[in-house]
């Protein structure tokens, strides 16, 4: 018992424990059922239960199971005694604490134990910010095919906002997949102190880089090789190969790979493929491609060999069929070993212009600064400055790119007018500003702390959590702080459940839209609640509590954001 009431609380544990229980009578009868065949009861619904999530419905319920469901397990919907108190006693490991069980008119409503649950959940706030399962094993490759450039030096003048996104999709999705226990590899590496890699850091992301003077040729050539013993090669008739062999040295002096020709239909046939697009057929590989192919081998030599290796490509959907076309092409030459997947973002729309990465970043950062020079005035000067408005830039682009589903178009407002505010419920800024609103009250405090007038927050065992009445102490708690490490599960489920399809769905939005709809909510309390009160000892318990909430808050915050690559701007 002592590990049950020690483990994390979990919504999806205490789920399946009121699944159990209301089932309840129904177990011979599902029992029955199964072994013929069936997976449910008959007419059973899908979801038993429901999680609220909203202030109107948490003032008196936290899960409930609707009329609906109740009907379809028991008759009339009359839910027996036994069950309901089945319901009520139901425990186990990350089972919330429950405190009431009861029909009413919208079905059987339960209530968490909130005292219980504050307490169970601040006394072990760091545990609520990892992921809930357990640590995946494997390799993953993330292949960005905006990056790959052989004879022409990408530039970020010459990187499309499309592009863009799918380079800041690959970089989010590294963090989220290694820890999640994956070991994570980019490729491909790019020169050192190329314009590409010093555009990407300023948007904080960290790629891989080789030496100027690096040279990838003789794996390349090895590639080449490898492709023209390729099984799927297409052979010239013997005539062909008469009449071409006075032409041989001239080709080989010029594109070398103009003589293979690899029949990419075969390849998905008789590997069993799924989802790719029918019209691949016969493919002639260029340069590009070898060069493309040779840096994924690279770093597939680099990988631990005894871990499964997984590659995902995030490529624009302008350029999916390019890519499934490279992924075969890859098979072709030997690496069938490798599960390959296309993680595909839709385009970015910038109605009334057209504007390159570069363009794109100068046109927020200007309007950055001109949005805190209007708040704040002649103080907006310094390095301090310039490196809040830096990142505060890098949220805002990140905000944009990564709130849609990533197959999803975006459209950008980036008319010059358009300006970027520093208030109001509009994406990275207002993230931004609420995490800087929580440092300010806790610098607030520890100077309160430092001059005598608040004393040190005691341990949890000592306080009264029945003290957090407020709606929006227990909104906080039970849509975000319990929530957040099953959100940062779904990138690794998806990785391991999804179908066998080329495509796959990342969830890459989570994050952004869990930090802008928690942002709306702490907000909202926060504007309501005066969490340093008067420095008299009856109000004390009820300060602390509030403090350790937020302690916990400002955490999530910060890791929360640094799966974004971006950290917390200690002033706004």
């Amino acid at each position: 018992m002592e590990k049950e009431e020690e483990s994390p609380f979990r919504i999806i544990s205490t789920v399946r424990a009121l699944n159990s229980a209301l089932r309840g009578k129904l177990q011979d009868v599902t029992e029955t059922m199964r072994s013929s065949g069936g997976d449910r009861v008959p007419n059973e619904p899908e979801k038993l239960w429901f999680k609220e999530s909203s202030a109107k419905n948490l003032r008196n319920r936290d899960f409930l199971s609707p009329n609906t469901v109740l009907t379809a397990l028991y008759e009339g919907g009359q839910v027996p005694p036994a069950v309901l108190n089945n319901v009520l006693s139901a425990h186990g490991s990350g089972v919330l604490p429950l405190h009431v069980a009861e029909v009413v008119a919208e079905g059987l409503r339960v209530c968490v134990d909130h005292p219980a649950a504050f307490r169970g959940v601040l006394s072990q706030s760091a545990e609520y910010l990892r992921p809930s399962g357990a640590q995946s094993e494997g390799c993953v490759v993330l292949n960005c095919p905006a990056l790959h450039t052989r004879d022409a030096d990408i530039t970020s003048h010459t990187l499309t906002l499309g592009q863009l996104r799918t380079v800041l999709i690959a970089d989010h999705l590294g963090v989220l997949l290694k820890r999640q226990g994956y070991s994570v590899l980019h490729c491909p590496a790019l020169p050192e102190g190329c314009d590409v890699i010093n555009f990407l850091k300023v948007l904080g992301v960290d790629w891989p880089t080789v030496p100027v003077s690096w040279s990838n040729e003789e794996r390349e050539q090895k590639v080449l090789e490898d492709l023209r013993r390729s099984a799927y090669r297409e052979r010239e008739s013997e005539k062909e190969k008469r009449r071409s062999r006075g032409e041989e040295m001239e080709r080989e002096n010029q594109r070398v790979e103009s003589d293979v020709k690899i029949n990419l239909k075969e390849v998905v046939q008789e590997q069993g493929l799924l989802g790719y697009d029918p019209s691949l057929g016969t493919c002639t590989v260029q340069r590009e491609a070898i060069a493309h192919l040779a840096q994924l081998d690279r770093v597939a030599a680099a990988a631990d060999s005894s871990a499964a290796m997984t590659v995902l490509h995030v490529t624009s959907c302008q350029e999916e069929f390019r890519q499934q076309q490279t992924a075969m092409l890859w098979r072709a030459s030997g690496a069938t070993a490798t599960q390959q997947r296309l993680v595909v973002c839709g385009p970015v729309k910038t109605p009334g212009a057209q504007l390159s990465a570069a363009q794109y970043l100068q046109l927020r950062r200007s309007q950055m600064k001109e949005a805190s020079e209007m708040k704040y005035g002649d103080q907006v000067e310094g390095q301090t400055w310039d490196d809040i408005i830096r990142v505060m830039t890098s949220a805002t682009v990140r905000f944009e790119l990564l709130s849609t589903v990533h197959t999803s178009p975006v459209t950008l407002d980036v008319q010059r007018e358009g300006g970027v505010s520093t208030k109001g419920p509009r994406g990275g800024v207002f993230v931004m500003y609420n995490c800087a609103r929580l440092h300010t009250l806790f610098s607030s405090y520890e100077k309160g702390v430092q001059e005598g007038i608040y004393p040190e927050i005691p341990e949890c065992s000592e306080l009264d959590f029945s003290s957090l009445k407020e709606e929006g102490e227990w909104l906080l708690l039970f849509n975000y702080l319990i929530p957040y490490s099953e959100l940062l599960d779904q990138s690794g489920r998806a990785l391991e459940l999804e179908g066998g399809g080329v495509r796959i769905n990342l969830k890459t939005e989570q994050v952004c839209r869990f930090l802008v709809s928690l942002s709306k909510d702490f907000s909202s309390y926060y504007n309501r609640v005066h969490v340093l009160g008067e420095p008299l000892p009856h109000l004390f318990n009820q300060m602390f509590c509030r403090l350790l909430l937020l302690s916990a808050l400002r955490e999530l915050y910060h890791n929360a954001l640094d799966a974004l690559n971006l950290p917390p701007i200690p002033q706004l």
